[in-house]
């Protein structure tokens, strides 16, 4: 089992976000679980979407053991890299 799958993931994002749904998609394909937030709803949140972005409110913001990282837009190749999960799937 790969080391991140351990960790524990937390997805900042909202309903209506696209690149979101494409996130959670692509690790749910490859069984990563995950935690979600909607900012939308949770003030905290959004304010730590804020802070880790420099102001800007992206989503989906992505916090795996206390790092965070924006995929907006989606990409698949950075999930991927930054998760150090499979890009493809077999």
């Amino acid at each position: 089992m790969d080391a991140t799958k351990k960790k524990p993931i937390t997805i900042y994002g909202t309903p209506w976000c696209s690149d979101c749904h494409r996130t959670k998609q692509f690790l749910r394909e490859r069984g990563v679980d995950f935690h979600e937030i909607n900012i939308d709803e949770a003030r905290e949140a959004e304010e730590l979407v804020l802070r880790v972005n420099s102001g800007r409110r992206k989503v989906p913001t992505i916090e795996v053991a206390g790092r965070y990282f924006a995929c907006s837009p989606f990409d698949p190749y950075q999930l991927s890299s930054e998760l150090k999960i499979p890009l493809n799937i077999r």
